[in-house]
């Protein structure tokens, strides 16, 4: 990569913006990192275990498919902007804590109840929704936690570690959450996401990094918000970006409800295939997140972003083929490996993007305020997906997809984010 070293070795840093943040330890990125990994790897079981516990034994329609899917991210759109702004005010690593204790509990309810018989559609939604409530503050506590764990500079490359670490979780969790599903059921193999918030939240806990909280009598949570949603909006380069990816997530959340219907019920794939193929994309992804920062050197961090934007839709076109030709499964796992690369790759560098140009003060809203939409675009992506698959089929709808997918990239392309070049310190 081309700004290597041990971050764990590189976390002595002074905000060169806000200025007034004690060193954080050397050990500090590295327990952040490691808490990252290993609730990376619990997600990604999760990732095959739920579409199999909704799909095969809850026996559910293409629109209750839709509902499961939007349910977590539903809270992102009632909360997100309280979030931000809470997090702004609040200590950020009691928030990482407290956020995945909660998703602990919330995602550990999912077995119990089955095992006791008790499990239904709606229980689960609830269960999704009131897990979707702590991840918006700890997603909003995350992403304006690093920079405070490292410098602004070397941001790309933290990113780049992170998406790394989760890309290898998404290429192995998927094949270990399929043979879990396959040996225990897919309600068991829930346990190992929930387990890994419990040991996320213990590692975040032992962290020792100095957190100053801004004592002022004339705060006000509206005006907070405004000033959060101005930054976002009205930046130059944020703007326009933020508005391109709330497109991606509502093609993305649309892409996921088909994807799950098209592979396991269409293309008959077993829970152990479709963790192959969830396992195909993060291994492409961990190859993008390797040389993420080395293509946002070389072509400038905006057109990396672009380029990488581009390449959904014909990751995506690809998949609408498969729906229709008798080669089908193989032609799936290309689109998914396409997918991943595509992730890899843009994913460290708009959100070292993002955390540079945005003072830390505003950090916490500016991310939450991102984040809200997004999950708000994805939870209507994911009702759209079953109510499309339903009226005209997982074909068309695909093929929508990769319009909608299109769109976002064009929208990327013809902002000012093209002269985006890189970060400073």
């Amino acid at each position: 990569m081309a700004d290597g070293g041990d971050l764990a070795g590189s976390a002595v840093v002074s905000d060169p913006v806000e200025g007034g943040r004690g060193p954080a330890p050397r050990s500090s990125f590295a327990r952040f990192w490691t808490a990252a990994a290993i609730s990376s790897f619990g997600t990604a079981v999760t990732a095959v275990a739920m579409p199999v516990l909704v799909v095969q034994l809850l026996h559910a329609t293409p629109f209750e498919v839709g509902i499961v899917g939007a349910a977590q991210f539903v809270p992102y759109a009632v909360l997100g902007l309280f979030a931000g702004a809470y997090t702004d005010r609040w200590r950020r690593r009691p928030i990482l804590v407290w956020a995945s204790v909660g998703r602990a509990v919330s995602l550990g309810a999912i077995p119990v109840l089955w095992l006791v018989g008790a499990l239904q559609i709606w229980m689960l939604v609830v269960l999704l929704l009131l897990f979707g409530a702590f991840s918006v503050f700890g997603f909003a506590a995350t992403q304006s936690f690093l920079p405070r764990l490292v410098p602004r500079s070397r941001l790309v490359v933290a990113n780049a570690r992170l998406d790394q670490t989760d890309a290898a979780a998404q290429t192995l969790g998927p094949a270990l959450g399929g043979g879990l599903v396959a040996l225990l059921g897919a309600p068991i193999a829930l346990l190992v996401d929930a387990v890994s918030y419990i040991v996320d939240a213990a590692l975040n806990a032992s962290i020792r990094v100095e957190e100053t909280r801004e004592r002022r009598r004339d705060r006000h949570l509206g005006r907070e918000i405004r000033e959060g949603l101005r930054w976002a909006y009205a930046h130059r380069t944020l703007g326009p970006l933020a508005v391109s990816t709330h497109v991606w997530f509502f093609a993305n959340g649309l892409a996921l409800t088909v994807l799950s219907l098209l592979a396991l019920r269409a293309l008959g794939f077993t829970a152990f295939t479709f963790g192959l193929l969830l396992a195909v994309a993060g291994s492409c992804a961990l190859v993008g997140a390797t040389f993420a920062a080395r293509i946002g050197e070389w072509l400038g961090i905006g057109p990396t972003i672009i380029a990488a934007r581009a390449m959904y839709p014909i990751a995506w076109a690809l998949a609408a083929v498969a729906a229709w030709v008798p080669a089908g499964p193989a032609l799936l796992f290309v689109a998914l490996a396409l997918h991943g690369l595509a992730g890899g790759v843009e994913n460290a560098n708009e959100m070292a993007l993002r955390q540079t140009v945005t003072p830390d003060r505003l950090l916490g809203r500016v991310n939450a305020n991102i984040r809200s939409a997004n999950r708000t675009a994805a939870a209507i992506g994911a009702l759209a997906g079953g109510a499309a698959v339903a009226l005209v089929g997982d074909r068309w709808t695909l093929v929508a997809v990769a319009v909608i997918f299109a769109i976002a990239a064009l929208l990327a392309w013809l902002s000012p984010l093209r002269s985006e070049r890189g970060t400073s310190d």
